[in-house]
Protein backbone atom coordinates (compact mmCIF):
# COMPACT_ATOMS: atom_id res chain seq x y z
CA UNK A 1 0.00 0.00 0.00
CA UNK A 2 2.89 2.44 0.76
CA UNK A 3 4.03 1.54 -2.11
CA UNK A 4 1.51 2.58 -4.26
CA UNK A 5 0.59 6.08 -2.67
CA UNK A 6 4.45 6.46 -3.54
CA UNK A 7 3.79 6.19 -7.06
CA UNK A 8 0.58 7.85 -7.17
CA UNK A 9 2.47 10.75 -5.52
CA UNK A 10 4.80 10.79 -7.96
CA UNK A 11 2.98 10.47 -11.20
CA UNK A 12 0.69 13.93 -9.31
CA UNK A 13 4.25 15.78 -8.48
CA UNK A 14 5.35 14.78 -12.33
CA UNK A 15 2.30 16.59 -13.72
CA UNK A 16 1.90 19.49 -11.92
CA UNK A 17 6.29 20.24 -12.74
CA UNK A 18 5.82 19.87 -15.94
CA UNK A 19 2.40 22.52 -16.00
CA UNK A 20 5.28 24.66 -14.05
CA UNK A 21 8.34 24.16 -16.64
CA UNK A 22 5.51 24.79 -19.60
CA UNK A 23 4.63 28.07 -17.69
CA UNK A 24 7.90 29.39 -17.19
CA UNK A 25 8.78 28.40 -20.93
CA UNK A 26 5.39 30.26 -22.14
CA UNK A 27 6.11 33.31 -20.32
CA UNK A 28 9.73 33.39 -20.64
CA UNK A 29 9.25 33.33 -24.69
CA UNK A 30 6.44 36.40 -24.52
CA UNK A 31 9.20 38.73 -21.95
CA UNK A 32 12.55 37.93 -23.72
CA UNK A 33 11.43 37.81 -27.48
CA UNK A 34 7.77 39.52 -27.96
CA UNK A 35 7.19 41.82 -25.85
CA UNK A 36 10.56 43.72 -25.76
CA UNK A 37 10.20 43.88 -29.50
CA UNK A 38 6.31 45.27 -29.34
CA UNK A 39 4.74 42.27 -31.08
CA UNK A 40 1.51 41.11 -30.62
CA UNK A 41 -0.01 37.08 -30.34
CA UNK A 42 -2.88 36.08 -30.36
CA UNK A 43 -5.20 34.72 -27.19
CA UNK A 44 -5.60 37.12 -23.93
CA UNK A 45 -2.02 37.11 -23.57
CA UNK A 46 -2.37 39.39 -27.37
CA UNK A 47 -4.45 41.39 -25.96
CA UNK A 48 -2.30 42.22 -22.49
CA UNK A 49 -0.04 42.70 -24.51
CA UNK A 50 -1.75 46.07 -26.98
CA UNK A 51 -2.79 47.33 -23.26
CA UNK A 52 0.50 47.48 -22.26
CA UNK A 53 1.91 48.90 -25.54
CA UNK A 54 -1.02 51.68 -25.22
CA UNK A 55 -0.87 52.09 -21.52
CA UNK A 56 2.10 50.96 -19.76
CA UNK A 57 0.24 48.50 -17.57
CA UNK A 58 2.37 45.23 -17.18
CA UNK A 59 0.67 42.98 -19.20
CA UNK A 60 0.58 40.41 -16.42
CA UNK A 61 -2.25 41.65 -14.33
CA UNK A 62 -4.60 42.52 -17.81
CA UNK A 63 -3.83 38.64 -18.31
CA UNK A 64 -5.10 38.06 -14.86
CA UNK A 65 -8.17 39.94 -15.01
CA UNK A 66 -9.54 39.06 -18.39
CA UNK A 67 -8.94 35.17 -17.50
CA UNK A 68 -10.91 35.37 -14.32
CA UNK A 69 -13.71 37.07 -15.78
CA UNK A 70 -13.47 34.44 -18.20
CA UNK A 71 -14.02 31.68 -15.86
CA UNK A 72 -16.27 33.01 -13.70
CA UNK A 73 -18.95 33.42 -16.84
CA UNK A 74 -17.84 30.00 -18.31
CA UNK A 75 -19.36 28.55 -14.50
CA UNK A 76 -22.38 30.11 -15.78
CA UNK A 77 -22.53 29.19 -19.04
CA UNK A 78 -21.04 25.65 -19.56
CA UNK A 79 -20.24 24.64 -15.37
CA UNK A 80 -17.28 24.36 -13.72
CA UNK A 81 -15.26 22.64 -16.46
CA UNK A 82 -11.68 24.00 -15.54
CA UNK A 83 -9.95 22.54 -12.43
CA UNK A 84 -7.88 23.32 -9.97
CA UNK A 85 -4.58 23.08 -12.44
CA UNK A 86 -5.99 25.43 -15.12
CA UNK A 87 -6.75 28.39 -11.88
CA UNK A 88 -2.83 27.75 -10.97
CA UNK A 89 -1.61 27.82 -14.55
CA UNK A 90 -3.38 31.13 -15.07
CA UNK A 91 -2.22 32.37 -11.75
CA UNK A 92 1.60 31.42 -12.16
CA UNK A 93 1.86 32.98 -15.55
CA UNK A 94 0.09 35.97 -14.74
CA UNK A 95 3.01 35.93 -12.01
CA UNK A 96 5.60 35.13 -14.33
CA UNK A 97 4.92 37.55 -17.14
CA UNK A 98 5.23 40.65 -14.14
CA UNK A 99 7.92 39.35 -12.70
CA UNK A 100 10.40 38.46 -15.98
CA UNK A 101 9.59 41.93 -17.60
CA UNK A 102 10.68 43.12 -14.18
CA UNK A 103 13.72 41.07 -13.37
CA UNK A 104 15.23 40.20 -16.67
CA UNK A 105 18.67 41.62 -16.93
CA UNK A 106 18.77 44.21 -19.75
CA UNK A 107 21.37 42.61 -20.94
CA UNK A 108 19.70 39.37 -22.15
CA UNK A 109 16.95 41.38 -23.50
CA UNK A 110 19.97 43.33 -26.03
CA UNK A 111 21.43 40.16 -27.04
CA UNK A 112 18.41 38.02 -27.47
CA UNK A 113 15.60 39.81 -28.49
CA UNK A 114 16.82 43.30 -30.08
CA UNK A 115 20.11 41.89 -31.68
CA UNK A 116 17.95 39.08 -33.82
CA UNK A 117 15.37 41.01 -35.01
CA UNK A 118 11.73 40.68 -35.11
CA UNK A 119 11.46 37.86 -37.45
CA UNK A 120 13.78 36.11 -35.87
CA UNK A 121 12.40 36.82 -32.26
CA UNK A 122 8.60 36.54 -34.00
CA UNK A 123 9.44 32.40 -34.85
CA UNK A 124 11.93 31.72 -31.25
CA UNK A 125 8.99 33.56 -29.41
CA UNK A 126 6.12 31.82 -31.14
CA UNK A 127 7.90 28.58 -30.33
CA UNK A 128 8.53 29.10 -27.15
CA UNK A 129 4.89 30.05 -26.74
CA UNK A 130 3.78 26.86 -28.03
CA UNK A 131 6.01 24.61 -26.75
CA UNK A 132 5.05 25.68 -22.85
CA UNK A 133 1.31 25.71 -23.53
CA UNK A 134 1.72 22.39 -25.22
CA UNK A 135 3.59 20.85 -22.63
CA UNK A 136 0.79 22.35 -19.92
CA UNK A 137 -2.21 21.19 -21.50
CA UNK A 138 -0.41 17.29 -22.17
CA UNK A 139 -0.63 17.75 -18.41
CA UNK A 140 -4.23 18.45 -17.71
CA UNK A 141 -4.02 22.26 -17.57
CA UNK A 142 -4.41 25.47 -19.76
CA UNK A 143 -3.92 29.00 -20.10
CA UNK A 144 -7.50 29.67 -20.38
CA UNK A 145 -7.99 32.70 -22.28
CA UNK A 146 -9.59 32.42 -25.93
CA UNK A 147 -9.96 28.62 -25.08
CA UNK A 148 -12.88 29.64 -22.85
CA UNK A 149 -14.54 32.02 -25.60
CA UNK A 150 -14.49 29.00 -27.92
CA UNK A 151 -16.27 26.27 -25.75
CA UNK A 152 -18.76 28.70 -25.07
CA UNK A 153 -19.75 29.90 -28.15
CA UNK A 154 -19.49 26.06 -30.06
CA UNK A 155 -21.98 25.45 -27.12
CA UNK A 156 -25.11 27.17 -29.20
CA UNK A 157 -23.23 26.67 -32.76
CA UNK A 158 -21.64 23.85 -34.63
CA UNK A 159 -18.28 25.32 -35.03
CA UNK A 160 -15.35 23.94 -34.27
CA UNK A 161 -13.10 25.86 -31.73
CA UNK A 162 -9.56 26.04 -33.14
CA UNK A 163 -11.82 27.74 -36.27
CA UNK A 164 -13.10 30.08 -33.48
CA UNK A 165 -9.70 30.37 -31.76
CA UNK A 166 -8.22 31.72 -34.79
CA UNK A 167 -10.87 34.37 -35.87
CA UNK A 168 -10.46 35.50 -32.38
CA UNK A 169 -6.73 35.50 -32.86
CA UNK A 170 -6.58 37.29 -36.19
CA UNK A 171 -9.01 39.85 -35.30
CA UNK A 172 -6.73 40.34 -31.80
CA UNK A 173 -3.57 41.07 -33.84
CA UNK A 174 -5.45 43.17 -36.42
CA UNK A 175 -6.74 45.31 -33.70
CA UNK A 176 -3.01 46.54 -32.71
CA UNK A 177 -3.43 48.69 -35.58
CA UNK A 178 -6.48 50.59 -34.44
CA UNK A 179 -4.77 51.14 -30.37
CA UNK A 180 -1.63 53.52 -30.16
CA UNK A 181 1.47 51.85 -29.26
CA UNK A 182 4.98 53.26 -27.44
CA UNK A 183 8.04 51.29 -27.38
CA UNK A 184 10.05 51.19 -24.39
CA UNK A 185 11.70 54.98 -24.86
CA UNK A 186 7.74 56.23 -24.63
CA UNK A 187 8.43 57.01 -28.45
CA UNK A 188 4.69 56.31 -30.64
CA UNK A 189 5.84 53.57 -33.42
CA UNK A 190 4.48 55.00 -36.26
CA UNK A 191 1.59 52.88 -38.67
CA UNK A 192 3.77 51.37 -40.87
CA UNK A 193 5.60 49.63 -38.11
CA UNK A 194 2.70 48.87 -36.75
CA UNK A 195 1.19 47.15 -39.68
CA UNK A 196 4.65 44.83 -39.98
CA UNK A 197 3.31 43.62 -36.26
CA UNK A 198 0.60 42.75 -37.59
CA UNK A 199 2.40 40.53 -40.46
CA UNK A 200 4.57 39.57 -37.40
CA UNK A 201 2.11 38.79 -35.35
CA UNK A 202 0.55 36.27 -37.63
CA UNK A 203 3.49 34.60 -37.94
CA UNK A 204 3.99 33.77 -33.85
CA UNK A 205 0.15 32.50 -33.87
CA UNK A 206 1.24 30.31 -36.82
CA UNK A 207 3.79 29.15 -35.61
CA UNK A 208 2.75 28.52 -31.52
CA UNK A 209 -0.16 26.86 -32.78
CA UNK A 210 1.69 24.51 -34.98
CA UNK A 211 4.51 23.70 -32.26
CA UNK A 212 1.52 23.01 -29.78
CA UNK A 213 -0.06 20.43 -31.93
CA UNK A 214 3.53 18.52 -32.68
CA UNK A 215 3.92 18.77 -28.91
CA UNK A 216 0.93 17.44 -27.93
CA UNK A 217 0.74 15.10 -31.13
CA UNK A 218 3.75 13.06 -29.77
CA UNK A 219 2.27 13.28 -25.82
CA UNK A 220 -0.78 12.12 -27.05
CA UNK A 221 0.55 8.72 -28.50
CA UNK A 222 -0.96 5.94 -27.21
CA UNK A 223 0.10 2.26 -26.34
CA UNK A 224 -1.13 -1.44 -25.53
CA UNK A 225 0.12 -3.48 -23.07
CA UNK A 226 -0.10 -7.28 -22.34
CA UNK A 227 1.01 -8.17 -18.83
CA UNK A 228 0.89 -11.69 -17.97
CA UNK A 229 1.14 -12.52 -14.01
CA UNK A 230 0.59 -14.73 -11.09
CA UNK A 231 0.27 -11.00 -8.99
CA UNK A 232 -2.40 -9.87 -12.07
CA UNK A 233 -4.52 -8.86 -9.38
CA UNK A 234 -2.52 -6.77 -6.99
CA UNK A 235 -0.88 -5.38 -10.48
CA UNK A 236 -4.55 -3.87 -11.88
CA UNK A 237 -5.68 -2.44 -8.60
CA UNK A 238 -2.31 -0.83 -8.69
CA UNK A 239 -2.86 0.91 -11.97
CA UNK A 240 -5.87 1.51 -11.76
CA UNK A 241 -5.31 3.30 -8.42
CA UNK A 242 -1.95 4.95 -9.26
CA UNK A 243 -2.11 5.71 -12.78
CA UNK A 244 -6.14 5.75 -13.68
CA UNK A 245 -6.37 3.96 -16.26
CA UNK A 246 -8.43 1.06 -16.81
CA UNK A 247 -7.69 -2.61 -16.77
CA UNK A 248 -9.52 -4.83 -18.98
CA UNK A 249 -9.04 -9.05 -17.45
CA UNK A 250 -8.71 -11.12 -20.44
CA UNK A 251 -8.77 -15.07 -20.30
CA UNK A 252 -6.23 -17.18 -21.48
CA UNK A 253 -4.31 -20.34 -22.12
CA UNK A 254 -1.19 -21.41 -21.95
CA UNK A 255 -0.68 -23.88 -25.49
CA UNK A 256 2.57 -25.49 -23.78
CA UNK A 257 1.56 -25.83 -20.23
CA UNK A 258 -1.91 -26.51 -20.76
CA UNK A 259 -2.44 -24.27 -18.17
CA UNK A 260 -5.31 -21.28 -17.31
CA UNK A 261 -4.26 -17.68 -16.92
CA UNK A 262 -5.32 -14.58 -16.87
CA UNK A 263 -3.82 -11.63 -19.03
CA UNK A 264 -4.27 -7.75 -18.47
CA UNK A 265 -4.82 -5.13 -21.12
CA UNK A 266 -4.10 -1.76 -20.38
CA UNK A 267 -4.21 1.32 -22.77
CA UNK A 268 -2.13 4.70 -21.41
CA UNK A 269 0.00 7.22 -23.18
CA UNK A 270 3.71 6.89 -24.60
CA UNK A 271 4.64 9.46 -21.73
CA UNK A 272 3.30 7.16 -18.58
CA UNK A 273 5.25 4.23 -20.13
CA UNK A 274 8.50 3.83 -18.86
CA UNK A 275 6.84 4.62 -15.11
CA UNK A 276 4.51 1.78 -15.30
CA UNK A 277 6.61 -0.98 -16.53
CA UNK A 278 8.55 0.54 -13.22
CA UNK A 279 5.79 0.22 -11.32
CA UNK A 280 4.44 -3.68 -12.92
CA UNK A 281 8.00 -5.21 -12.19
CA UNK A 282 8.61 -3.63 -8.76
CA UNK A 283 5.11 -5.37 -7.82
CA UNK A 284 5.98 -8.73 -9.82
CA UNK A 285 9.92 -9.10 -11.35
CA UNK A 286 8.85 -11.81 -12.92
CA UNK A 287 5.66 -11.03 -15.04
CA UNK A 288 6.08 -11.12 -18.89
CA UNK A 289 5.12 -7.54 -20.81
CA UNK A 290 4.38 -7.02 -24.64
CA UNK A 291 4.00 -3.69 -25.57
CA UNK A 292 2.59 -2.25 -28.96
CA UNK A 293 1.46 1.35 -30.67
CA UNK A 294 -2.08 1.87 -31.41
CA UNK A 295 -2.36 4.51 -34.37
CA UNK A 296 -5.82 6.08 -31.83
CA UNK A 297 -7.51 5.33 -28.73
CA UNK A 298 -11.07 6.95 -28.47
CA UNK A 299 -13.18 6.97 -25.21
CA UNK A 300 -12.61 8.24 -21.81
CA UNK A 301 -9.26 9.39 -20.61
CA UNK A 302 -8.01 9.53 -24.33
CA UNK A 303 -9.30 11.20 -27.07
CA UNK A 304 -12.89 11.72 -28.25
CA UNK A 305 -14.33 10.76 -31.93
CA UNK A 306 -15.86 14.01 -33.31
CA UNK A 307 -18.58 13.32 -35.90
CA UNK A 308 -20.21 15.69 -37.79
CA UNK A 309 -23.95 16.86 -36.91
CA UNK A 310 -26.40 16.55 -39.44
CA UNK A 311 -29.09 18.99 -39.89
Amino acid sequence: MKQLSRQSVLTTIKEWVLITLGILIYTAGWSIFLTPNNLVGGGVSGISAIIQYATGIKMGFTYLVINVILLIISVFIIGPKFGAKTIYAIILASICLNMFQTYLPKEIIENLAFSNGKFLCSLIGGAMAGFGIGMSISQGGSTGGTDIVALIYTKYHNVSPGKVILLMDVFIIASSLLVPSFDANGQALPFVEKFTTVVYGMIIVTVCGNVCDIYLAGSKQSVQIFILSKKYEEIADMIVSDFHRGVTVLDGEGWYTKQSLSVLMVLTRKTDVNMMLRAIKRVDPDSFLTISSVAGVYGRGFDTLKLNKKS
